[in-house]
């Protein structure tokens, strides 16, 4: 989660809403985890309303495997995933969904609404929230609460 983490940063920085997803392969028995796939929200930069970060980390890591299946995969993200995503994760066949921030808004991991266990589904993915939820929750208070701060600023008439 801290490698996600620091994707959120970099979101951040680039003037995006701070969340990050580093995507996990499934070790070798013994071996350590790979990170096949990282991303973080880009929407505004590529104009791109998909480019969500566990949408971006789902790419790379299927580019890299050359495969749209992900079994055995683990994602690690900051924020709840949103539907959108949830689909995506869930037609990759992802293992596992570990997430940092509920999102009371869209979260799709039992927020809003649970897409991973919807029984209509033919896929069934883990989802584990709060995992570093005090640090994903604070980098997105943090970025909100500067967002607001501007947009006073600018309605406030000069002088």
């Amino acid at each position: 989660m801290a490698q996600a983490l620091d994707e959120a940063r970099l979101a951040e920085a680039a003037g995006e809403v701070p969340v990050g997803a580093v995507l996990i392969g499934p070790s070798a028995p013994g071996g350590p985890q790979e990170i096949l796939g990282r991303g973080h929200n880009l929407p505004i930069q590529r104009h791109d309303p998909s480019a969500h970060a566990e949408m971006l980390a789902l790419r790379s890591a299927a580019q890299r495997l050359r495969n749209y299946r992900l079994p055995g995969c683990t994602l690690y993200v900051t924020l709840e995933p949103c539907a959108m995503c949830a689909m995506a994760l869930l037609h990759a066949r992802l293992a596992r969904v570990v997430f940092g921030a509920h999102d009371p808004k869209t979260g799709a991991c039992g927020s809003v609404l649970n897409l991973f266990e919807d029984p209509r589904l033919n896929h069934h993915t883990l989802c584990h929230g709060g995992v570093a939820e005090a640090d994903s929750a604070a980098l997105l208070r943090a970025f909100f609460a500067r967002r607001r701060e501007q947009q006073r600023e600018a309605r406030r008439p000069a002088t």
